[in-house]
């Protein structure tokens, strides 16, 4: 698998940033109009190439003011980016249709003129894509995509750091930009200009990363996913324990910092629509800015990336086989939490452990399994029945055994994994009948309390006991 790789400029003058963010500029044009053109129904079928074609043939390429393969790349990526946008709505009409159309031959013919892009010569199909795909609206403007061809790297000194060399707007005239790092940039590069600094990103293979060639485990291993930590495996081990303060914490400052900037900018409202244009183009420039938020925002998004990464390494370090609830369909609690618990758990980044998760099994040679999460962490591992959850307290109802929900969660998760009858795409109300029928014939077949056994049949051991060993 490739991972990306980011090299930062360092120490560029002002004229070479200057013409970068000028080529950068007019190239976002020619991405809006892709978008523009090709963003819909338009595009459909319609590959980079036929673009390209046709802007060289009517004159349209003439008027970009940038280099042929500068434009060309540019195409070719926004194209991409509208095909990756159209797949991406594929996704909750293939669902809709597994749910509502029975027939198995009408499905077929669904998803093949789906598969196809066929879609659109049918109603049905046309309906649900008019529905679920939106005509997308460019707003890059500080992107360059150069070519594995088009440019060359060199060191000044023999253990000097790279120096990268683009083409500009000028045809056989180069921008050099000396870099941060001493390794070479490989591959299709995309230049991001931001803040002063320009963003080298590139793809390496991960096989090369030290990480990846660190071994997994032996072991089978369960793991629920949640707030306060990252990941708890059915160990009972948690990982990745700072997560909640970090969450927390930013999310708490964010709230503060919202509320005087929302007096701010009602103060500088209240001068536009007064006539003081003056004094409200002086706050909004001199209080309202992004450049520190953007920052700010940065550096914690790194941080909980670092958090999370370094908790599934910790995983992976003890398991062959990790076992993980699947949480990419939306789920919705009929308790009613307050304001701020609901701001606070707004800031879970479970989509960021879900990457995590996968990346670092694919690299490291784990497996990774995704279970139905329904009702994972209110079943009690003991005797198998819905428990009683107070915060991170779970207790059984029937034989008054107490559970950290979390470890019960991972437990649950772990069993999960090859239930017959509870599949990834099960209801959720349909696992829940499921566990209580099964509770049920559990408490059906205990004996009468009179005439109970010293010793339990080894048909039916005890569960907690069986846990235990």
């Amino acid at each position: 698998m490739k991972v990306t790789r980011i090299a930062y400029s360092h120490h560029l003058n002002a004229g070479k940033y200057g013409q970068l963010d000028e080529q950068a500029r007019r190239l976002g044009q020619v991405r809006s109009l892709v978008w523009r053109r090709y963003g819909s129904l338009a595009g459909v079928g319609v590959s980079d190439r036929t673009i390209r074609d046709q802007w060289m043939a009517d004159g349209t390429a003439d008027t970009f003011g940038v280099l042929a393969n500068a434009w060309k790349e540019t195409v070719r990526d926004a194209v991409g980016d509208i095909k990756a946008a159209r797949e991406a709505a594929k996704v909750p009409v293939r669902r809709a249709i597994s749910r509502s159309i029975t027939d198995k031959t009408e499905q077929k013919r669904l998803f093949t003129a789906l598969k196809r892009d066929q879609w659109a010569d049918d109603p049905y199909l046309s309906r649900m894509m008019r529905r679920q795909w939106r005509r997308g609206r460019n707003r890059t403007v500080n992107q360059i995509v150069v070519r594995c061809d088009q440019y060359r790297t060199y060191r000044l000194g023999e253990n000097g750091n790279m120096w990268l060399a683009v083409p500009s707007m000028v045809r056989r005239k180069m921008i050099a930009i000396p870099l941060n790092t001493t390794i070479a940039p490989a591959g299709t590069l995309r230049l991001i200009l931001r803040n002063g600094l320009v963003e080298v990103h590139y793809a390496i293979d991960a096989s090369v990363l030290k990480s990846s060639q660190r071994p997994c485990g032996t072991g089978r291993v369960g793991v629920d996913k949640g707030y306060t930590e990252v990941l708890t495996d059915s160990d009972g081990h948690h990982h990745g324990e700072e997560l909640g303060e970090l969450l927390r914490a930013e999310s708490d400052f964010l709230k503060v910092k919202d509320a005087r900037r929302a007096k701010i900018r009602a103060v500088a409202e209240k001068a536009g629509k007064s006539g003081n244009q003056a004094k409200a183009d002086r706050m909004i420039r001199n209080n309202l800015g992004t450049s520190k938020r953007s920052r700010r925002r940065r550096v914690f998004e790194a941080k909980v990336r670092t958090v999370t990464f370094t908790a599934v390494h910790a995983v992976v370090d003890k398991a062959k086989q990790v076992v993980a609830e699947d949480l990419t369909r939306p789920f919705t609690s009929r308790k009613k939490l307050g304001k701020n618990t609901n701001r606070r758990l707004a800031m879970w980044p479970k989509g960021v452990t879900a990457e995590a998760l996968a990346n670092v099994s694919e690299r490291r040679g784990s497996a990774l399994t995704l279970v139905n999460a329904a009702y994972t962490s209110q079943v009690v591992p003991c005797c198998r029945t819905l428990g009683k959850r107070q915060g991170d307290r779970l207790d059984c109802t029937q034989c008054g055994a107490v559970w950290q929900a979390d470890h019960a969660g991972a437990i649950n998760v772990l069993e999960r994994d090859g239930d017959p009858g509870i599949s990834l795409f099960t209801p959720h109300t349909r696992v829940k009948q499921l566990i209580q029928e099964r509770d049920d014939r559990h408490r059906t077949r205990l004996p009468v309390q009179d005439s109970s056994p010293t010793r339990r049949r080894a048909k039916h051991p005890i569960r907690a006991t069986t846990l235990n060993e």
